[in-house]
């Protein structure tokens, strides 16, 4: 594996939180929760793993400004204005979509930490591809020397933040520990989920994974992690690789749509916030741990040791926090 630098915003490792009361009550072995959304930066979250490998190479090019983008409620956004703010660097975020009529949630933190604003006006959330290259080639006009980095931070040095995660859960668990046989998190982009079937299959880890997609179709899901897998491996001479037979895919807990809360998330951020006193959000996290309690009401998953990656996103729990409380 080719080391690439580092530039350090947390100290891991993240807590990883034994869940007994919720484990007996969904019928599980054992239940952990991987606590990234305690990463002590800019409201947390799993983003700054991989910010930390793509800021530092965006500095050692001279880079003046981040230039990224997603949808509105991104936690990638809202990370990257947050590590650019602290490094005295700009951010430019392109949304998809047009500009909502109230600043709530992480578009109202991107805001406050500086960045400019722009919104493609087009429901497709591929039209933030073209307008990154515009962007950035206007801001080279303008003097500047801008750093791209891809929608949702999905780009093979943002891919490395989480194989390095992979690494330290298993040595948060003792030699003796029986390991997790599941591990379950939300899938976006596709990044985070990349980087942990990248880095389990290098410290073979004997677990498989679950990716529960927010935004995308699965087979959508499974072509960018296949892709982005691949590409990773290549540039960091990673001796693994991802598999068809290892993607394990899930869209049916989308809802509505990306960022619109569901019934079934919204419960689930109920349940866990009652027993655990841990808040997940109804973006991300909230509809992947609703579908690991249907899984486990269905029989998949019964009797399971699981972890669960929390991946962090509360700021988007004040974007629509009524719809929260019973």
């Amino acid at each position: 594996m080719t080391e690439a630098t580092r530039l350090p915003l947390f100290a891991p490792p993240t807590p990883l939180q034994p869940s007994r009361a919720l484990a007996e009550t969904l019928d599980l072995a054992a239940l952990w929760f991987k606590r990234d959304d305690l990463i002590p930066f800019g409201f947390g979250g799993n983003k700054i793993r991989g910010l930390e490998w793509i800021v530092a190479d965006a500095l050692q090019q001279g880079a003046d400004t981040l230039v990224t983008g997603a949808g509105v409620l991104s936690n990638h956004v809202r990370a990257t204005a947050s590590v650019a703010a602290s490094v005295g660097l700009r951010t430019r975020a392109v949304y998809w979509g047009s500009a909502p009529e109230e600043l709530r949630g992480n578009h109202l933190l991107v805001r406050m930490l500086g960045a400019e604003v722009v919104f493609t006006e087009s429901t497709d959330r591929a039209s933030v591809d073209d307008f990154l290259a515009s962007e950035a080639e206007q801001l080279t006009r303008d003097g500047h020397h801008p750093y791209v980095i891809p929608r949702g931070g999905a780009c093979p040095l943002g891919v490395l933040g989480h194989v390095h995660a992979v690494r330290e859960v298993l040595e948060q668990f003792s030699p003796t520990a029986e390991l997790p046989e599941a591990i379950v998190l939300a899938a976006g982009s596709g990044g985070t989920l990349t980087g942990w079937l990248l880095g389990s299959a290098l410290c073979n880890a004997p677990w498989n994974i679950y990716g529960v997609s927010v935004s995308r179709s699965r087979e959508e899901v499974c072509e960018n992690v296949l892709r982005l897998g691949r590409q990773t491996a290549k540039e960091h001479n990673l001796d693994a690789a991802i598999r068809k037979n290892d993607l394990h895919v899930y869209d049916t807990h989308i809802g509505s749509g990306y960022g619109i809360p569901s019934s079934a998330g919204n419960q689930a951020i109920t349940a866990v916030a009652k027993s655990e006193g841990i808040f997940l959000d109804p973006t991300y996290t909230g509809k992947a741990f609703a579908w690991l309690i249907d899984a486990v009401r269905q029989g998949f998953l019964r009797e399971q040791r699981v972890l669960f990656v929390h991946s962090g996103g509360e700021p988007a729990l004040f974007a629509s926090l009524a719809e929260h409380v019973e």
